[in-house]
């Protein structure tokens, strides 16, 4: 394998630390996760539902239909390549899924409720709207698959999706901004709930996105 391949394994690696280091895993610290390849159709992933202490060897190349191209693939993680799949048929721009069952966000998943858009740090990654439930299905099955899809189809802007009663979805342009997603939105959930005790949290001003991306501008 070339630098690029070497390149992509260590950031994986290092994303998986950071979720762990962040504290939102949950108790089992079960998580997946996928980075799109140079070569058309082809994932980098996870090759098992466990990444604490993720190793190079433990990382497996498959394709977008769920062919092992190389590596060995548990028949468990099998089943959610296509999950990865639908997102990156529907966000060609993504570059990196994170599946995870981050506690407090998976509370809302568990609920069937979005998560609302109320926390600043959200608006720095571009979320302007809730994040929305797609409908529960079997793990991995056509059913939970043609949800997401169509989660993500009728919000075009989100950059992650709750899976009802069974965790959550985020992606991004690489896979240390998803999982610096997957932190602010478990943030976002813990302090949404927090906020419940003393009046509810507040949507934000209109055009608040816009605010936020003109004065990061200022700084880059």
């Amino acid at each position: 394998m070339n630098m690029t391949y070497d390149n992509l394994r260590s950031r994986m690696i290092a994303a998986a630390r950071l979720l762990f280091a962040a504290g939102v895993m949950s108790h089992s610290g079960h998580a997946n996760m996928s980075v799109r390849l140079p070569e058309p159709e082809r994932l980098l992933m996870t090759a098992h539902g466990q990444v604490k202490d993720l190793t190079a060897e433990q990382l497996a190349v498959v394709t977008l239909t769920g062919e092992v191209i190389e590596g060995d693939v548990d028949s468990t993680n099998r089943e959610i390549i296509a999950m990865h799949a639908a997102v990156y048929r529907e966000r060609p721009e993504a570059q990196a899924v994170i599946h995870t069952h981050s506690p407090y966000v998976t509370s809302f998943a568990l609920a069937h409720q979005p998560l609302p858009c109320r926390y600043e740090a959200l608006l720095r990654f571009g979320v302007a709207q809730d994040i929305p439930v797609a409908a529960w299905g079997p793990r991995g099955s056509e059913e939970s698959i043609r949800a997401i899809r169509e989660t993500l189809q009728a919000h075009p802007a989100v950059p992650a999706v709750l899976l009802a009663n069974h965790g959550l979805l985020a992606f991004g342009k690489d896979v240390g901004a998803a999982a610096q997603l997957i932190v602010a939105m478990e943030e976002a959930a813990e302090m949404t709930l927090g906020a419940e005790s003393v009046g509810g949290a507040q949507p934000f001003p209109e055009g608040a996105l816009e605010q936020v991306r003109a004065h990061i501008a200022r700084f880059a």
